[in-house]
């Protein structure tokens, strides 16, 4: 895809530009030499106000793979100190929920050592009854 959604956009606004500036175009050939010169003062001021604006935005973004990712921590109208924690509690969030989920799972694997060990210990037979080559055999073949 070579028009983005963005690099579409950027063409229409070109476009309503170009008409609107013919439109005031027509009419200022009629108007007086000092509004005429106030108009010319006033597109200065919003052309100089365009470019500064469109350095300020391609110096906070990143055009990755046609998607643009905004850079807004070293920026001033960026994120303030509760937005960089707030944006921050999630991560941490993601790292308590994994340590949390990481020590219920050992001990639920303890306790079902314990389980095994205490039905060993406990049954009729020897542990040692288990690791004898032939009474695996018999269970193998009594099943």
């Amino acid at each position: 895809m070579t028009n983005s959604p963005q690099n579409r956009e950027d063409i229409l606004q070109d476009r309503f530009a170009l008409k609107a500036t013919s439109y005031l175009s027509a009419g200022a050939s009629d108007l007086p030499y000092d509004i005429s010169e106030r108009l010319r003062a006033a597109r200065v001021q919003a052309i100089a106000k365009r470019k500064i604006a469109s350095v300020q935005t391609a110096g906070s973004s990143i055009n990755v793979g046609g998607g643009t990712a905004a850079l807004s921590w070293g920026t001033p109208d960026g994120l303030g100190w509760w937005g960089r924690i707030g944006s921050v509690m999630p991560l941490i969030a993601l790292v308590v929920g994994l340590l949390t989920i990481n020590s219920v799972q050992n001990d639920n694997r303890a306790q079902e050592v314990a389980e095994v060990d205490a039905a060993l210990l406990t049954d009729d037979l020897p542990p040692a009854a288990f690791s004898d080559p032939g009474f695996v055999q018999f269970l193998k073949t009594s099943r």
